[in-house]
């Protein structure tokens, strides 16, 4: 019998498998709760004092003019960079520790076999948790489809992965309030349920490319799940290093954008653009947003800055939704697999349901 021991950790043992896993002693376990409490405390001290930093730098330290159009803009993006960089890290490293319990093969191996209203609803929660955005579509489109995956919980999948996620939600919540995180996250898996089930329903398998369908993927490759906390606080933290280093120059960009139409777009412009009365305002928001590219990192600070102008809720939300889901790089990416006519069914079942969306808030809010 293999024993496996941790060097110089205070440890107990216990027998799975019929191996001697070492587990992390009271000391080890205490340790790591007080560097966990410390860094919650400087966290929250930081977090909620970032306004009062914000100002203190813009009108104290750079001497910039209160109420002039620069101030305004340099105080929105002081205080907003730290604050979003903040939410991601904390979020991320939550989530990444969730993700561990989430490989591509076992995701595959839970919406395989579903039928497919159950596993609209299903594909669609699971977007939520997992690591995937529009441009892992060609791998795991090959995935899903190869493992028995219907094409209408695939497209449930794909949608809300990249639209509802957790640094959307998180980012929304931080900046907007939980009454508009909430309402992206209920329209946001509607969307994505109702889209994938209308695809579902079309039959347009034959639309896939033959390439695909050649490929066939062993159902039963499910890697082995037994990671210690250890490691899987190891994967958060590595989720950190990975996702903010790869959306670092989006956030920056969009808070600079978003920082510029706080202080210099005039009030009421945004509202006369993307407002209740322009039936027009919500179409065109979709059509501005597709061909765009950013992720929810990215656009959030960009939405923040267009409501506190004046842009109608549920126009900004079509904005968002159609920047997310249905980029003009991800309608790219899925030409690999997916036949011209499928794509475009594609575009116009989300985008209808992206336009009801926006109408429907516009209408009751």
């Amino acid at each position: 019998m293999e024993e496996i021991k941790i060097i110089n950790c205070p440890c107990s043992e216990t027998e799975m498998n019929g191996q001697k896993i070492s587990r992390p002693g009271f000391s080890t376990l205490l340790l790591r709760g007080i560097w966990a409490t410390a860094g919650t405390g400087l966290w929250l001290v930081i977090y909620f004092n970032l306004e009062q930093f914000s100002h203190f730098l813009s009108y104290n330290v750079l001497a910039l003019k209160k109420g002039s159009h620069l101030g305004a803009a340099v105080q929105f993006f002081l205080y907003d960079t730290p604050k979003v960089f903040l939410l991601l890290t904390l979020v991320i490293f939550m989530v990444g520790i969730i993700r561990s319990f989430f490989t591509p093969e076992r995701t595959r191996k839970i919406l395989a076999g579903k039928r497919e209203s159950l596993g609209n609803v299903l594909a669609a929660f699971l977007g939520i948790v997992t690591p995937f955005c529009s441009c892992s579509a060609v791998p795991l489109f090959i995935g899903f489809v190869t493992a028995g995956v219907p094409l209408g919980v695939t497209f449930s999948f794909l949608i809300s992965a990249p639209m509802v996620n957790e640094i959307a939600l998180v980012l929304l919540y931080g900046l907007l309030g939980w009454k508009v995180a909430v309402l992206y996250l209920v329209t946001g898996l509607m969307v994505a349920i109702v889209a994938g089930w209308v695809i579902g329903r079309l039959g347009m398998e034959k639309h896939i490319e033959g390439w695909v369908l050649e490929i066939r993927s062993n159902a039963d490759d499910v890697p082995d799940n037994s990671l210690t906390w250890d490691d899987r606080i190891i994967a958060g933290r590595d989720a950190v290093k990975d996702i903010v280093g790869k959306v670092w120059m989006y956030v920056i960009l969009g808070i600079a954008i978003g920082a510029g139409i706080h202080g210099y777009v005039p009030q009421g412009f945004m509202a006369a653009i993307m407002g209740k009365d322009a039936w027009w305002s919500v179409p065109a928001a979709v059509v501005i947003g597709i061909p765009m590219y950013s992720n929810a990192a990215g656009i959030v600070p960009v939405i923040h800055a267009l409501l506190e102008k004046g842009a109608a809720l549920g126009t900004v939300l079509a904005f968002m939704m159609s920047v997310i889901a249905l980029s003009l790089p991800e309608m790219v990416i899925l030409r690999k697999v997916l036949r011209p006519s499928m794509i475009a069914v594609f575009i116009t079942v989300v985008g209808s349901g992206i336009l009801l969306v926006g109408y429907l808030f516009n209408l009751v809010i």
